[in-house]
C-alpha cells in the first residue's frame, strides 16, 4: 500500500535532520513524501535539496512571557492551520517532528481524520508535541526518560532517526577492525596522528564561545598526549587560530565548520561539546565518549538530554558556568589518556541507543496508515 505522507518540522538541523532521514526511508519503500515548514528555517533549503516536496505555512511562535505579541496568537494559529489543513487534505498519514509548524499540522489533521505519529527528540518535551500526543496514533521517542506518551495510542522508544553517514559510521566501528580502519583513515583526512588520541571540540554551527574559550586556555597540556580537533564555529576560527599559534608543540587541527562531521566524529576519541538530542543520540549510536557542556538557555533539556548516557556511565557533565581548564586537566586528558576508561565509556554510550530510529519510526508511520 502506497502512502502520501507528509512530514512537518524544521526550524533547526535538530528537526530537520531527523526528519529528511525518516523521509529517506519511507521514499526507500515507495511512498510519496511531502514536507510542511517555513520559509525562514533550515528546511527551506535542506527540503528541496534532498529532493522533496516543501509546502510553507507562518511559524506561529508561543511568547515564552505576557506581552502583546500573545494576543495575536490565536488568529495566527488558525489562519496557519487552515493552510496546514490544505495541504494535509488527501493525505494518509501526518509525521510530526516538533517546532513551529507541528502545533498547526497536528489541530487539522485531527479535523480532517488524518492519523498521525510525533517524533520527540528531546528528553524534555516541546509545547507542541505535548499537544500532538493528546490524539496520536503513535508517539516516537528519542530517549527513554522523556515523559511523553500518547494519549490513546502507542508509545514506543525508537531512538533518533540518524542521517546515512552517522548509520554507516556507527556500523564501521561495531568492530574493532572496522573502527580502526574508519579511525585511521579520518585522522589522515585531518592530518593527525592515529596513534595519539585525539579530542573532538565542537559546539555545533554557530559554537559554543566558552568551551573555545576553555579549550584555548588549556590546550598548552595537550602538548605531546593528545591532539585537538576543533570546529569553533562560524566567525571564531581566527581568534582560535591565534592562540593556536601561540601553543607550540600542540597538534590542534581548527576548523571554522566541518561539513563532513562524520569523518571528525571518526577521527574521535572523546567528543566535547553541547548536548543537543541529536548529538547525544548520535554519540550513543557511535559508541563515542562523551564530556558534554549544556547550553545554559533553555528550559534545561540538553542536561535532561544526557541524564541516561551519565547513568550507564557513558558521559561526563559539566555546566557551562563551571567549565574551567581545570576540567580539560583533571578530567578530559586523564579519560584520553586511558584506552581502558575510553573503552567502556564507548561501550557505556552504545548500551544507551537502540541505533537508527528511521526504520522504526516509519514502521510506525505504516501502522498508521493501514488503521485508517
Amino acid at each position: 500500500m502506497v502512502l502520501r505522507v507528509v512530514l512537518a518540522g524544521g526550524g533547526t538541523a535538530g528537526h530537520v535532520n531527523p526528519l529528511l532521514a525518516t523521509a529517506g526511508v519511507l521514499e526507500g519503500r515507495g511512498h510519496k513524501i511531502e514536507v510542511l515548514g517555513t520559509e525562514e528555517g533550515l528546511e527551506s533549503t535542506l527540503v528541496p535539496a534532498a529532493g522533496l516536496k516543501l509546502h510553507t505555512i507562518p511559524k506561529v511562535p508561543i511568547p515564552r512571557r505576557p506581552s502583546k505579541d500573545l494576543l495575536t496568537v490565536p488568529t495566527r494559529l488558525k489562519n496557519a492551520t487552515k493552510l496546514a489543513g490544505e495541504v494535509l487534505s488527501g493525505a494518509d498519514v501526518l509525521v510530526g517532528f516538533g517546532g513551529y509548524v507541528s502545533a498547526p499540522a497536528y489541530i487539522a489533521a485531527s479535523r480532517l481524520g488524518v492519523p498521525f505519529v510525533v517524533q520527540e527528540q528531546n528528553a524534555r518535551p516541546g509545547w507542541a508535541n505535548r499537544l500532538g500526543a493528546r490524539s496520536a496514533k503513535s508517539v516516537s521517542l528519542t530517549f527513554p526518560q522523556t515523559k511523553l506518551a500518547a494519549r490513546r495510542g502507542r508509545t514506543v522508544f525508537t531512538g533518533l532517526p540518524l542521517r546515512r553517514s552517522i548509520v554507516e559510521l556507527a556500523e564501521q566501528r561495531s568492530t574493532s577492525e572496522g573502527l580502526k580502519r574508519a579511525r585511521t583513515s579520518a585522522c589522515e583526512l585531518f592530518g593527525l596522528d592515529p596513534d595519539l588520541p585525539v579530542l573532538l571540540v565542537t559546539g555545533g554551527s554557530l559554537g559554543a564561545q566558552h568551551i573555545n574559550e576553555v579549550v584555548a586556555s588549556g590546550a598548552a597540556a595537550f602538548a605531546g598526549r593528545a591532539q585537538i580537533l576543533h570546529a569553533t564555529g562560524t566567525g571564531k576560527a581566527d581568534e582560535i587560530s591565534v592562540g593556536a599559534a601561540n601553543t607550540p608543540g600542540v597538534t590542534w587541527v581548527i576548523r571554522e565548520y566541518i561539513s563532513n562531521m562524520e569523518d571528525a566524529l571518526a577521527a574521535a576519541d572523546l567528543v566535547l561539546c553541547r548536548s543537543g538530542a541529536g548529538t547525544v543520540a548520535e554519540l550513543g549510536a557511535l559508541g563515542l565518549p562523551a564530556f558534554y557542556v549544556p547550553l545554559p538557555i533553555g528550559n534545561g533539556e540538553q542536561r535532561r538530554n544526557a541524564e541516561g548516557q551519565i547513568a550507564a556511565g557513558g558521559a561526563l557533565l559539566v555546566e557551562d558556568k563551571d567549565f574551567s581548564v581545570d576540567n580539560l586537566r583533571n578530567q578530559v586528558l586523564p579519560i584520553l589518556g586511558d584506552p581502558a576508561i575510553l573503552k567502556r565509556m564507548g561501550e557505556a554510550n552504545r548500551s544507551t541507543s537502540p541505533g537508527d530510529g528511521a526504520s522504526a519510526v516509519a514502521d510506525l508511520v505504516e501502522e498508521a496508515g493501514e488503521s485508517r
